[in-house]
């Protein structure tokens, strides 16, 4: 559906060249929500507008449904556009105007009569949830009321593509949950291909199908949701999921050295990553009763959903012989369970 080869962006600045992308190479099928995270400055906004062609790349090659935006005219590109709905942070209504108004603008540019307007605005004021809102105005809607109306304005030209540029990110947390809901909705209901763009990793997760982490103008990495989350590769993939997933210690083993090498005192903590049907199998009461000797401290555990899948982490703490321990992580190679060694570290005194 979306296909970026190649996009370089380059802005001419009083401080010179800025590089805001830097050989972008994107694919994005049909009826995905797919997520471009990154942070302030890191491309994300410039790349989306790429797709639309507000902004025009430096060179390369931007693919909507099979047609070479980079080479259209201005009135071509005016008539592509109408296939690619787009929704802001700030929501960009006419403060002057109706809900109703609101959502027909895009229709009267293009002269399409009233009855017409009539028959494809009263279904989308339903489908967002506003249909006794008609003839509000702006200032006397919420935020995510204003956000339903940009959306529901977006959809108004029957688009293939809805492209979100941080749209939840001027809303609280709740307002957020149900914007990205109805966003859901409409990608099951229409089946558009939306693009979302966010610094939010809750964002991501919530919605969409796969993820691209842009960093300095790359695609530092990119996959589905699920095996981001769960095997994140790139520091900066690691920083964002550690907002949600803390990579830290457990309270008691904080700030202590830890080490590949057994210390006296010490246990040896192993983060374990469950998936599918093992989040609720009892693989460490198994281990326990195979592994004669070995204590395990359960020290931190987490039990989620992403896409219907569960998904748990937990960390333990190992102590024993040596060869008793090496048994252990035997046991738990033969699992279908991710595991990562921490090392060994010594509890805090009390």
């Amino acid at each position: 559906m979306i296909k970026l080869i190649g996009i370089e962006k380059i802005y001419n600045s009083a401080a010179g060249k800025v590089h805001a992308l830097k050989g972008i190479d994107l694919e994005i099928a049909r009826g995905e929500i797919y997520g471009i995270i990154g942070l302030s400055g890191a491309g994300k906004s410039t790349l989306v507008r790429c797709i639309n062609m507000l902004e025009r790349p430096t060179a390369g090659k931007v693919f909507v449904d099979g047609q070479d935006m980079t080479t259209l005219t201005d009135s071509e590109l005016r008539a592509a556009r109408k296939n690619i709905g787009m929704i802001f942070q700030h929501f960009n209504l006419l403060s002057s105007a109706t809900v109703y108004d609101n959502i027909a603008f895009p229709l009267k540019l293009s002269k399409t009569p009233d009855k017409e307007i009539q028959k494809k605005v009263e279904p989308l004021l339903e489908l967002v949830g506003l249909s006794d809102k008609a003839q509000q105005y702006p200032s006397q809607l919420s935020g995510g009321q204003k956000q339903r109306v940009g959306i529901a304005r977006a959809l108004a030209s029957d688009p293939k593509i809805l492209l979100c540029d941080e749209a939840t990110s001027a809303l609280d947390p709740q307002t957020t949950k149900s914007i990205l809901a109805l966003i859901k909705d409409i990608n099951k209901k229409l089946s558009l291909t939306v693009v979302v763009i966010t610094h939010e990793m809750q964002v991501i997760k919530e919605i969409c199908d796969k993820v691209a982490v842009i960093s300095d103008g790359v695609i530092a990495e990119r996959g589905s949701v699920l095996d981001v989350f769960t095997n994140p590769k790139h520091d900066i993939t690691k920083e964002f999921i550690s907002v949600l997933l803390s990579n830290q210690l457990p309270a008691a083993f904080r700030g202590n050295e830890v080490s590949q090498d057994r210390t006296q005192g010490s246990l040896l903590l192993i983060r374990l990553i469950f998936l599918g049907d093992r989040a609720d199998d009892p693989v460490l009461a198994k281990m326990i009763r195979t592994c004669h000797g070995l204590e395990c401290t359960m020290l931190f555990g987490n039990l989620d959903e992403i896409h219907g899948v569960p998904f748990g982490r937990f960390i333990i703490g190992l102590s024993g012989a040596d060869d008793v321990i090496n048994d252990a992580l035997k046991f738990l190679d033969g699992q279908d369970v991710r595991v990562e060694i921490i090392g060994y570290v010594k509890r805090n005194s009390v």
